[in-house]
């Protein structure tokens, strides 16, 4: 069971969450609660570090902000004790959760059993373990990133064969679309690995995208849930594998990312390795690059368009000019549209039925919308439009795949 921030915002929160902990011991399960820090602790604790130090060592980084997860391990521990429930908190290095040497981006190597199963055979019945964190071969504490404690969730689940992994959270399920955005939005009782990753990826913030890679590689059902509900054993969402969904949509969701910018390199010679040359100097420079576009070649010169988040057009703008001035690429002009967003279609349904992207096509041309992107995969279309048409692009796609209907 994982309880983010908001599910243990204060010692109400606490307690309430420690409650749906103490009704799974009364139905006979031995228990592994993942918690997070308390809601806006760890951006105090960002806003400290930043304050001391701008230019801060990493790995001391990483000890002042897996703080704020060990105060609600040992309260959310503290808690089950005082309702007579078995329980201790572990923090990461007590498990130990051992990590690469990332810092603040560390992923998991290990999850040794022996230590926790110990004590399970002694009698405790609730292992309250800090999540986010874990320690590095160099016996320094790390972190895993944000959204780090769904990760670490996951990975406990896979390490001790756990019958389901609960994600209690401040919403009560996967929906087809933001219900803020779409009324009609409905709650999805089922979702596939693949769909809830491609959703999870363009922009829908209900899991971090490691935690479902690591749900689909070790086959960990998954259950996101509401701390606020009373929940019953068909609530929330089931995150599983494709062939555990009977009836399937032929779209599942609609996403999308407000925040994007396109980016054009116009007029870009067409030779081997142009590419290579574009992208290498962006990656090196740690710009996401997401879709992205070559246009047909005139007389030698192609254009090249990509997309990435708005907030790293700086950079991207920097790098690929260091690179026109080192003369490994050459182009006329780069041109940054930082007004779109991204609109993405989703379903493990699309593999069998044609006829998906012209039904997206018709229904954004219906609304007057103008596309300025497009990519597709196996289970996905997403396109790149102007970003005032957003929210209406998602309320026409919503209807017109009729996604506020069961299938």
């Amino acid at each position: 069971m994982k309880f983010g921030g908001t599910s243990v915002g204060d010692l109400a929160r606490i307690k309430n969450a420690a409650q749906k902990v103490a009704r799974e011991v009364e139905r006979g399960y031995d228990v592994i609660v993942i918690v997070s820090a308390m809601s806006g602790k760890t951006n105090e604790l960002v806003g400290w570090v930043n304050e001391t130090s701008p230019l801060f060592d990493a790995r001391e980084y990483d000890a002042v902000v897996s703080s704020g997860e060990n105060v609600t391990a040992g309260l959310m521990a503290m808690t089950l004790q005082e309702m007579d429930v078995p329980a201790r908190s572990w923090q990461g290095w007590q498990v130990p959760l051992r990590t690469t040497s990332a810092h603040s981006a560390a992923r998991i190597d290990d999850i040794p059993r022996d230590n926790i199963d110990a004590k399970f055979a002694e009698g405790m019945k609730v292992a309250v373990v800090a999540g986010f964190q874990g320690i590095s071969p160099e016996g320094r504490i790390t972190t895993l990133g944000r959204g780090g404690s769904d990760t670490t969730a996951v990975a406990f689940a896979a390490a001790f064969d756990a019958e389901r992994c609960d994600i209690y959270t401040d919403v009560d399920g996967v929906y087809t679309t933001d219900p803020r955005i779409e009324g009609k939005a409905r709650k999805l009782n089922k979702i596939a690995y693949e769909e809830m990753l491609e959703l999870a990826s363009l922009g829908a913030k209900v899991l971090q995208t490691r935690s479902v890679e690591l749900a689909m590689r070790y086959n960990v059902r998954l259950r996101v849930l509401s701390s606020f509900e009373e929940n019953t054993d068909n609530s929330g969402t089931l995150v599983c594998a494709e062939e555990e969904i009977m009836e399937k949509n032929v779209v599942s969701g609609i996403a999308y990312v407000r925040d994007e910018a396109k980016m054009t390199l116009v007029s870009v010679a067409d030779r081997p390795g142009i590419a290579a040359a574009i992208f290498g100097p962006l990656a090196e420079a740690g710009v996401n690059v997401d879709m992205i576009i070559q246009n047909i070649s005139e007389e030698g010169r192609t254009d090249m368009t990509f997309s990435c988040p708005v907030d790293q057009v700086a950079r991207a703008e920097k790098a690929v000019n260091e690179a026109k001035e080192s003369g490994s690429i050459n182009f006329h002009n780069l041109v940054a549209d930082t007004d779109v967003a991204k609109v993405s279609v989703v379903g493990i349904g699309m593999r069998s039925h044609a006829g998906v992207a012209s039904q997206m096509f018709d229904a954004l041309s219906s609304e007057g919308i103008n596309i300025k992107v497009i990519t597709t995969s196996e289970i996905k279309i997403s396109v790149l439009i102007d970003r005032k048409y957003m929210e209406l692009a998602v309320q026409a796609l919503h209807d017109a795949f009729g996604l506020d209907k069961a299938a």
